[in-house]
């Protein structure tokens, strides 16, 4: 087949890598950091030495200098690896084909997003009837030069007039909201800026939406944040005259924000932030005395509104029913005593309501992939809808009209849209994606592996198929578990030049997330966080155990905290792979608090400062306080990922972390540091940045499992 990696055996290596002919580059020097070692804290009498700290200052010419340095010896690295271009072209190859989002219906005219391949941004469009062509919405390719600004929202006014869309700029958690004229395409002159974690939630002639106040200067991308607060503003106003409508001064790290149902009758507010759910108030809103009334008190718990209909609100909530279930209440005695169980708690998790032609679509998590079934409003099951295989849906409608489309994925299944009729439960493909790849070539099982603990972790094993199960298949870990995650099945292209040429994706479904309801997410957390890492590593093991991989051809993958997640799964068993890639990682446990909203993770982590046994804990695993040094360690090549403008996980984690990594005595496998430029923590890149990442990730990993990718012309 043309334009695939070219199939290469040596000796007993029965795969399409094929070893490497030449010896691996190595870093000849690290850049020098500067230690300082009067830096120490003392933690209940423990002090801890933090020499890197100047290194959290990122707006200092020091850093400055270390970044550069750091980015030299990394390229120089990476161009050293023949196929790295290969890697590029095929990953650009396989990413060129049109992407679609699924079309949403209001106001008799449908929106939807394209990409045509290689566009750095996805385009809305918009069209009133699927049969007659669509017209381009908002093109946000125009907004930057580079695909730097991307669209992170859009909202829809009630009359159906106007857009209400937020852009980020570089891929920091900062929007700013801008509205747009739907009919005229023109641009109206309201300019929200420093929102933050909102979107904009339309009332009367306006809109509602969360901000901070204006950061200091050169501390936009590190300081904490306090004090959400929501304000209303109104069209043809300027962000001066907003009206401040919510705070809470007394809990200043809480967020909040606010949405009302359709016919803006009633709203709703949400406190969180201290808790893996949030806190629920409802407001009449014709009534001109009516005030907020508090019907969900612990931010322990999820409450989710659905929608009122006829006087009934629908609620989903998790309080006292840890996999989720469905109630109702009459709207004036909202009272969470007043609930009544719909659709019970089962032994799957509620994974996402739907309503559709006057019924409800519930997704559940059935060991970590997606059921749907069909109730009617009395909480009757009516029937499922079949899916093709082990897999994720997406869901769009409305209560009250009958057209309905969903979206299906899995790893080697791309995504597809269909059209489904609701009555007679059928469902036909609407958009299929022409892609360079041919997906019943692959297989997908699900194992269940048991961990330290004797409990079973579910792990979803993606292979071509032939597969040989003799030890000498490369193989990439990936996972997260934590903050109620669920890892669902899903389809890349970043991961196809692994698989179509004999490698193994492993995705690990650990304790931390939301696999199994709340008591599998609280087993992977605080003081209990030791089960994710110990997770991992049986995951890791269960692959050499049962012959799929060995040492020298695995690697272990994980952003965020997932980064947190290789970091110290590495530490504590460096000899169970041969690579590593923490992508923007929480590194530094003992103070992630003290930057941006890294203080909202407390509720999975638990902070330094609380107590001497968190403290303990979170010393014990931190990647980058528990990192081996000796004549007798080898840690695996690592790759630290980060970007500059990562308010989310601040680069200090990384910078810091890799800066120990290279003064310690690990081997002389590489460990380098890829800093991103004009990025954060991942959302919104441009595909251009996602094609270099994706290529400098995949040759970093083959080149060190000692094998290497080659090009049919």
């Amino acid at each position: 087949m043309n334009n695939k990696a070219k199939l290469i055996i040596m000796g007993s290596m029965i795969t399409l890598f094929g070893c490497s002919q030449s010896a691996k580059h190595s870093v000849k020097e690290y850049p020098e950091t500067r230690k300082d070692l009067t830096v120490v804290d003392d933690y209940f009498g423990t002090k801890v030495a933090d020499p890197y700290r100047w290194l959290e200052n990122d707006t200092t010419a020091e850093t400055a200098q270390w970044v550069d340095a750091q980015r030299a010896v990394t390229e120089d690295y990476l161009s050293q690896i023949p196929f790295r271009e290969n890697l590029k072209q095929r990953f650009t190859e396989l990413i060129d084909y049109e992407r679609y989002s699924l079309p949403s219906k209001r106001f008799g005219r449908y929106l939807f997003s394209k990409n045509d391949g290689l566009q750095n941004q996805s385009v809305i469009y918009i069209q009133n009837s699927l049969d007659e062509e669509a017209s381009v919405l908002l093109d946000p390719n125009t907004l930057s030069d580079d695909g730097t600004v991307a669209l992170s929202g859009t909202s829809q006014s009630n009359d159906g007039k106007y857009l209400a869309y937020t852009i980020q700029r570089s891929g920091s958690d900062w929007v700013e909201i801008y509205v747009m004229d739907i009919a005229t395409r023109e641009l109206l002159p309201d300019h929200i800026e420093w929102a933050k974690f909102t979107g904009a939630s339309w009332y009367k002639d306006g809109f509602f939406y969360a901000a901070y106040d204006r950061p200091e200067e050169g501390k936009e991308f590190s300081n904490v944040n306090e004090n959400h607060k929501i304000y209303y503003h109104k069209l043809g106003t300027s962000q001066e005259e907003d009206v401040l409508f919510y705070e809470n001064p007394e809990q200043a790290r809480y967020f909040h924000s606010v949405n009302l149902t359709e016919d803006e009758r009633y709203m709703f507010l949400y406190e969180s932030g201290q808790g893996a759910g949030s806190t629920l108030w409802i407001r009449d809103m014709q009534d001109p005395k009516g005030k907020f009334e508090q019907i969900g008190f612990d931010m322990d718990y999820y409450y989710s509104p659905i929608d009122v209909i006829d006087g009934t609100l629908y609620i989903f909530t998790n309080y006292k029913a840890p996999k989720g279930k469905i109630c109702k209440v009459d709207v004036k005695n909202p009272q969470i005593e007043n609930w009544v169980e719909l659709i019970p708690e089962s032994e799957n998790v509620i994974a996402g309501i739907n309503l559709a032609d006057g019924k409800m679509i519930v997704t559940y998590d059935q060991d970590a992939s997606h059921h749907a079934f069909v109730y009617d409003m009395n909480g009757k099951m009516l029937h499922e809808i079949a899916l093709p295989t082990y897999g994720s849906i997406g869901i769009s409608s409305d209560y009250n009209d009958s057209e309905i489309f969903y979206a299906f994925t899995s790893f080697a299944f791309p995504t597809t849209i269909y059209r489904y009729n609701i009555n007679d439960n059928t469902s036909e493909v609407f958009r299929a994606p022409a892609i360079d790849f041919i997906s019943e070539d692959y297989t997908t099982e699900q194992v269940f592996v048991t961990s330290k603990d004797g409990t079973k972790v579910p792990m979803f094993l993606t292979y071509k198929k032939g597969l040989r199960k003799d030890g000498n298949n490369p193989a990439l870990l990936y996972g997260y578990g934590g903050f109620n995650i669920t890892l669902n099945p899903g389809f890349s292209t970043s991961r196809l030049p692994f698989l179509e040429n004999g490698g193994i994706y492993a995705q690990m479904n650990l304790r931390g997330g939301n696999e199994y309801g709340e008591e599998w997410h609280i087993a992977g957390t605080k003081l209990q966080k030791q089960n994710v890492f110990d997770d991992c590593i049986a995951c890791a093991e269960y692959l050499v155990e049962n012959c799929y991989s060995n040492p020298k051809l695995m690697a272990v993958n994980g952003g965020s905290n997932g980064g947190l997640l290789v970091g110290a799964v590495v530490n504590q068993r460096p000899d169970l792979f041969a690579v590593a890639i923490p992508q923007v990682g929480v590194m530094d446990m003992l103070r992630y608090h003290l930057f941006t909203i890294g203080w909202n993770w407390a509720s999975d982590y638990g902070t330094s400062e609380e107590s001497k046994e968190m403290f303990e804990a979170l010393y014990a695993y931190s990647p980058l306080h528990t990192i081996q040094s000796g004549d007798d360690v080898k840690y695996p090549a690592i790759m630290v990922t980060t970007a500059d403008h990562d308010d989310r996980v601040v680069p200090a984690h990384s910078f810091k972390y890799a800066a120990a990594l290279q003064a310690a005595q690990t081997g002389d496998n590489p460990k380098i540091i890829r800093i991103e430029s004009k990025a954060g923590h991942g959302a919104g890149k441009p595909i251009s940045k996602v094609l270099e990442e994706q290529a400098d990730m995949y040759a970093f990993i083959l080149y060190n499992m000692g094998l290497e990718y080659g090009i049919e012309n």
